[in-house]
């Protein structure tokens, strides 16, 4: 995501030498860069040229503090500015209405609506304990109304059966009313989508508005768009009173110029984004976060909201108990941590998000390879018995060749895991004082102190 912006702006703070102060001589170079990675990122040219004006006004006669070089400083206004220009803060979804609070999705075919839906009714059910109704108003894609049936079933919220012979405007006020006598929190309505905007979408998706009145109009946009993005959601708020959008596909996106330019062209907030195909990729978009990660700062606040989502915390708290009786770290525990490390999003998604080194390198990394990884050292242990796992001194070369077969790996690799597992267990003795109960405070604190927590 946003890779290319990202490494073009990560070189600035490398070239700007020694000045005590920013002067329009000395930053001319750095906006011109500026200027050449937004116009690669393919964001607007409109935004482009207020977002360099905007970056030059902040950081003349800027003073370069303490420790601070010229170009810390510099990318110091820049992560300022893009911060200001993606919408500053967080814009929560709206549900405060009499229930059902009712969610309308708009977007061109293909973007991701019925997907994003899916993925949406699973965070509000999970992370807000809503009660949530899904409805497919789209009767005219093949697959669409059972496409949505089958992800509902998959996030675990109720479906309502609508047919490809009904009315769109009928299907969405029939199944309001029955998310009013059935006492649901949320309806989610997905409307029909087509190849190019034209007027039957519009004045279609404009009578189901006024029929149900929803309390959010979300515009789902496919960030691989580019510009295009940014036409198509202008048009789109000409047609309806949208009140966010929805970016799918950042993922997929090294450029990235549809998320720094569509709040700025629609004056309408970016509320989620859509990251990968699993139902758990959706993410509360934060305007904050995205600059650091475009500027190589890493996004902590993230990782640490997918740790905390992640961490069961009973198998966490049995592990520092019985590390704290002095019991050893065994297999079982090591398989416990990949386990806890999917629930985080995988390590690929922890690695991105983490600043430095670490971040630039998770770029490199070819995508899925370290995904696989686990796999395989998770299937290495699944070919364990149960007394190999917790006494892996056990574990010899007949039995080493055993659980390679067992598991379709060869020898090596499973020598090679059990050296990762030792590394494992010499950073695990640390806490075998009282380490690891620390470690379950601070993350508690941390809770404490998160927006939204």
């Amino acid at each position: 995501m946003l890779d290319n912006l990202s490494s073009r702006l990560g070189q600035l703070a490398k070239t700007m030498r020694g000045h005590a102060r920013l002067t329009e001589d000395n930053i001319k170079d750095a906006l011109r860069e500026v200027r050449m990675a937004l116009l690669e990122a393919d964001v607007a040219l409109p935004v482009v040229k207020d977002f360099v004006a905007s970056v030059k006004e902040k950081a003349m006669g800027q003073e370069v503090l303490g420790s601070l070089t010229p170009g810390q400083a510099f990318i110091g206004v820049v992560n300022d500015s893009l911060t200001e220009l993606m919408g500053k803060q967080n814009d929560a979804l709206n549900l405060a209405a009499v229930p059902p609070a009712t969610i309308l999705m708009a977007g061109l075919q293909g973007a991701g609506k019925t997907t994003t839906i899916g993925k949406l009714s699973r965070l509000l059910k999970n992370d807000q304990k809503k009660k949530v109704l899904v409805v497919s108003a789209d009767v005219y894609r093949p697959a669409a109304i059972e496409q949505l049936r089958l992800l509902a079933d998959q996030v675990g919220v109720e479906f309502y059966q609508s047919n490809s012979w009904e009315d769109p405007v009928q299907i969405a006020k029939d199944a309001q009313d029955y998310a009013k006598k059935h006492f649901f929190d949320v309806l989610m309505v997905d409307t029909a989508g087509r190849l190019a905007i034209d007027e039957v979408l519009m004045e279609e998706i404009q009578k189901i508005h006024a029929a149900i009145n929803p309390i959010e109009t979300l515009f789902v946009v496919d960030a691989m768009q580019g510009q295009d993005a940014v036409n198509t959601a202008k048009a789109f708020d000409e047609a309806l009173p949208l009140t966010g959008v929805i970016l799918t596909k950042m993922d997929g996106d090294s450029r990235g110029g549809a998320a720094l330019s569509v709040r700025h062209v629609t004056g309408k907030p970016i509320k989620f984004i859509g990251v990968g195909e699993k139902v758990d990729g959706l993410e509360a978009f934060h305007p904050d976060r995205l600059a650091s990660r475009i500027l190589g700062m890493g996004d902590v606040l993230t990782l640490i909201e997918d740790v905390q989502k992640g961490i069961d915390q009973e198998t966490a708290a049995a592990m520092a108990k019985k590390l704290h009786k002095g019991k050893g770290f065994d297999l079982n525990d090591f398989k416990a941590q990949i386990v806890q490390m999917r629930n985080m999003g995988g390590i690929e998604s922890i690695m991105s998000k983490m600043p430095g080194q670490i971040g630039e390198m998770s770029k490199h990394v070819p995508e899925g390879t370290a995904e696989k990884a686990m796999g395989q050292v998770e299937a290495i242990i699944n070919a364990m018995t149960p007394k190999e796992r917790a006494n892996p001194a056990l574990i010899k070369a007949s039995r080493k060749r055993r659980i390679a077969i067992g598991s379709g790996v060869t020898v090596q690799e499973v020598n090679k895991m059990l050296k990762q597992f030792e590394q494992s267990q010499k950073v695990m003795k640390q806490f075998s004082k009282g380490g690891m109960g620390k470690m379950l405070k601070m993350a508690k604190g941390l809770k404490g102190i998160l927006p939204g927590q």
